[in-house]
């Protein structure tokens, strides 16, 4: 049955581009051409609050709860969202579970002069809006200083070579959707640097009782994608991780195993706390939940306010 679909995204240059991809995997894989699909940008807070921390004004529901309220309104039909992005408690009456395939999880290191993390002056400054990241870097180099940079990546590499900062952080994913490579200095392996839980994700949301829209996100749900996010999440989902919560998740399958390594860090970082666990992929829900509370008992909850 064909339906006029209209998809929601933040309006910045990569969430529009995130959106067509989207849109070209439903024209792909049913019988809607894109004249039945309009991508509506929607402005969020998380774009227009750049000069603080995220979890100072509201968490990472900044960037998805002006778009849910779109969706729940019936105003779009379909909201796009980095995975990494959205909050770990499911919005009443939305519901989250197409996926598409994952992209490079992978974080990367842009600096002025090609340098790599190794070879940054000591008390160098590295830009980063999380907490995780932040860890992690001075988990490898303690001489290290990190200060907030927030705004889209444009911004955020005018701001390096402005002076601001020595280096920045950012998603692999991002910058190869932007076909930024250019500007890489270095790529973190997941076992350096393991990324946020959905990192490298578009997760497609549409309402729970929208029985057509979410036939429609069936056929183009990406599963191997899906285990590997559902597992993940479930991490933060039992450490109730926040914008405050520096933790890292990462999930890998091979053959018919799931293997999910996950980091979690005390409030000021100077506690980690590691766990790496394998299990069939059947199991990939109960497997994210495993980790989770063995996470939270090695932290004895020293990872939240």
């Amino acid at each position: 049955m064909k339906k006029k679909i209209t998809i929601g995204s933040r309006g910045s240059k990569l969430a529009l581009i995130y959106a067509q991809i989207a849109k070209d995997k439903i024209i792909q894989n049913t019988d809607l051409n894109a004249k039945d699909i309009i991508i509506k940008k929607i402005n969020t807070l998380g774009d227009q609050i750049k000069n603080v921390r995220l979890s100072e004004v509201g968490g990472k529901g900044l960037f998805s709860s002006n778009i849910e309220k779109e969706l729940q309104n019936k105003k779009i039909d379909i909201a796009v969202h980095a995975l990494k992005d959205m909050p770990a408690v499911e919005t009443k009456g939305l519901k989250s579970d197409t996926f598409l395939e994952r992209n490079d999880p992978r974080e990367i290191l842009i600096t002025r002069n090609k340098e790599k993390l190794k070879e940054l002056n000591s008390n160098a400054v590295i830009g980063t809006s999380s907490f995780r990241r932040e860890f992690q870097i001075k988990n490898i180099r303690a001489d290290i200083n990190c200060k907030l940079i927030r705004g889209n990546v444009d911004t955020r590499i005018k701001k390096l070579h402005d002076g601001f900062y020595d280096a920045i952080i950012l998603s692999y994913a991002g910058i190869k959707s932007l076909n930024m490579n250019h500007h890489i200095s270095e790529i973190f392996s997941v076992q350096d640097l393991i990324p946020s839980a959905g990192q490298g994700i578009i997760s497609l949301q549409c309402r729970e009782d929208d029985n057509l829209t979410s036939s429609i996100l069936k056929q183009i749900n990406h599963k191997e994608t899906f285990q590997r996010a559902t597992a993940e999440r479930n991490i933060l989902k039992v450490l109730e991780g926040d914008c405050e919560t520096a933790i890292g998740a990462h999930a890998l399958i091979e053959g018919n195993k799931i293997i999910l390594e996950a980091e979690l860090f005390s409030l000021d970082g100077s506690q980690r706390f590691y766990e790496k666990k394998t299990s069939k992929i059947e199991k990939a829900n109960e497997l994210g939940n495993e980790i989770g509370q063995i996470l939270k008992l090695k932290s004895n909850n020293n990872y939240k306010r």
